[in-house]
């Protein structure tokens, strides 16, 4: 059963690569040298709480981060093309981890705890 259930899979992969060849592969991220990243920052966890719930309950993340965040990037939360290495670990980890995704509808990190606060990151973009 289990090459069974592993064939499914692997055919469910293939077609789905094979209808969206410009998606960069839903089921398994290629390695991206740089990812297009938005985030919101707070300084306390409970801020970044708030926010958070705010997008899961289907905010707009752009907004959501202009309202919450507590750094520079308040256009929106967007800190632009960034390159491995550019970024501070716990947060590169995450941000190349995370499926590419509209600020309407934004595939959301957990809560990243850094050295500057508690960040929400989405991905919009990889390369």
């Amino acid at each position: 059963m289990g090459k069974n259930k592993s064939g499914e899979k692997k055919a469910n992969a293939s077609k789905a690569s094979a209808e969206q060849p410009e998606s960069k592969g839903k089921a398994a991220l290629k390695a991206a040298n740089a990812v297009n990243v938005r985030h919101i920052l707070c300084e306390k966890h409970s801020k970044a709480m708030e926010a958070m719930e705010k997008v899961q309950g289907g905010q707009s993340f752009d907004k959501v981060a202009q309202e919450y965040s507590e750094d520079k990037a308040k256009a929106g939360g967007s800190l632009g093309w960034m390159t491995r290495g550019s970024m501070v670990g716990p947060f590169q980890d995450a941000a190349f981890a995370l499926q590419p995704s509209t600020v309407s509808k934004p595939i959301l990190s957990p809560l990243i705890k850094t050295n500057f606060g508690y960040h929400i990151i989405m991905v919009e973009g990889r390369r």
